[in-house]
């Protein structure tokens, strides 16, 4: 999730609905300034013991942050804590219950990505030998209850935490104990935009299935293999899904801010602090009749916030947000963002992986969709076959596509190398979870602190 820093000087407020389309006008650039932002977040963990570490004590996550220092990381501060880090990789922020997440810089290549993952993991690893932690890749907790779990000291969460269970029954669960891997592409007009958020959120679900790594629930096998993804479906209905109307005649700009006007508010950033309006609504903070703010105008910068508070399988900003991973260990973060670059920034690639996918109904997308967490690979798709057959095209399209990308490194390697774990799950037909079960049911024999063996 975003964190917010203080804006520099006074914004006017939004004076037209035009503004509102400006941060997606904006994101639109030339493929030769296209870039690739990976997310990742890691669980942090006692290795003396497991525990969940809370914020404040010694050697706990202000310590880790803190301690990144060292390495040329500078503290943002809100309401007098530490919460987030930044520096020329991107940003290091803290997920509600203390995962800690890397928002990687916008990079050329996914040579890059992976260097910048390798740094961060290097640089976790050093502090965390230091302070007695450890860092694990999982989609989610696999042995802790909400109430072993700490919160961090960050305004905006509160807010959320206290609304959650208004609107659904695991949206605690989704702040509280599940990771992600994310990646952030851009696109070159409102047409291009189109085309890629289509065709990515038709097959999030199979990036769902090959990232599948969330088991187990408070130490037992929860018959799913995304426990994640099923969160998701039981959070929000408002601000999360499959979004049907991104498939209908016309979807541009324009109908997504209609969709974004309708997402009811979290909050509203104000000298420092966060105000809370959650349920209310951005339509009527345009006109003045926000009850959190009475008589007070939206900004740009207002609006930004708004835009980040909605969870579908596929956001759009000034970039397209892919949100449907599990998190998992350090050799399958850098697969992610290399299935995606390889169907969405090449031109030949996007054309073959929407052929795949844009016959299928809305109702087949969302059966799909529904299916893939205690599915996965074996999920039905249209046509009387299994995901894992359409996955093999779908990988096959992604290597030409990174081949014809041509993006080398000092050694001459292109980037489909980066794909070699997938390749490996598809052949298999074992997801991350699978192999966990396997692990779970065989050599560990029920015992699930051996999980922690899959540490960083």
């Amino acid at each position: 999730m975003s964190t917010r820093q203080a804006s520099e000087g006074e914004e006017r407020p939004i004076a037209s609905r035009a503004e509102l389309l400006l941060p997606m006008q904006r994101g639109e650039k030339p493929a030769e300034r296209w870039r690739i932002g990976t997310e990742h977040e890691k669980l942090v963990f006692r290795l003396a013991d497991h525990r969940a570490p809370s914020y404040d004590e010694k050697g706990g996550i202000r310590d880790l942050l803190i301690a990144m220092e060292r390495f040329g990381w500078e503290p943002v501060i809100e309401g007098g804590n530490v919460i987030a880090m930044t520096g020329p990789d991107g940003a290091i922020s803290l997920e509600p219950a203390g995962q800690l997440e890397l928002s990687g810089a916008p990079l050329e290549n996914l040579h890059q990505t992976c260097a910048e993952t390798g740094r961060h993991l290097k640089q976790c690893r050093e502090v965390g030998d230091e302070l007695g932690l450890g860092f694990l890749g999982l989609g989610m907790w696999h042995d802790k209850t909400r109430a072993e779990l700490p919160v961090m000291p960050k305004g905006r969460y509160a807010i959320m935490l206290r609304h959650m269970p208004r609107v659904g029954n695991l949206g605690l669960d989704m702040m509280l104990r599940t990771c992600t891997i994310q990646v952030n592409l851009d696109y070159s007009s409102e047409a291009d935009m189109v085309k890629k958020f289509r065709t990515s959120l038709a097959l999030q679900p199979l990036a769902t299935a090959l990232f599948a790594n969330s088991p187990f629930t408070e130490g037992k096998p929860n018959g799913m293999l995304s426990y994640r993804s099923h969160i998701w479906s039981d959070t929000d209905p408002h601000r999360t899904g499959m979004l049907p109307f991104v498939f209908e005649d016309g979807f541009g700009y324009e109908r997504y801010v209609d969709y974004m006007l309708d997402v009811p508010m979290y909050f509203v950033f104000r000298d420092g602090r966060y105000i809370d309006a959650a349920g209310q609504s951005f339509r009527d903070f345009l006109k003045g009749e926000l009850p959190a703010l009475p008589g007070e105008l939206p900004t740009p910068s207002d609006w930004q916030d708004h835009l980040s508070t909605a969870f579908p399988e596929v956001r759009l900003k000034s970039f397209l947000e892919m949100r449907g991973a599990d998190g998992g260990p350090w050799n399958r973060i850098c697969a992610l963002p290399a299935f995606w670059v390889g169907l969405l920034y090449d031109p030949q690639a996007l054309d073959a992986a929407w052929d795949l996918v844009k016959d299928w109904s809305m109702e087949e997308r969302e059966a799909l969709r529904s299916a893939v967490p205690a599915q996965a690979l074996d999920a039905a798709i249209p046509g009387g076959h299994r995901l894992q057959d359409l996955a093999k095209n779908v990988l096959a399209i992604a290597h030409r596509g990174l081949a014809n990308r041509a993006r080398h490194n000092a050694s001459g390697d292109d980037e489909t190398g980066f794909l070699e774990p997938l390749h490996e799950i598809v052949a298999s037909g074992k997801v991350p979870a699978q192999r966990l079960l396997d692990k779970y049911h065989g050599e560990w024999g029920g015992d699930i602190s051996r999980a922690y063996e899959e540490a960083f």
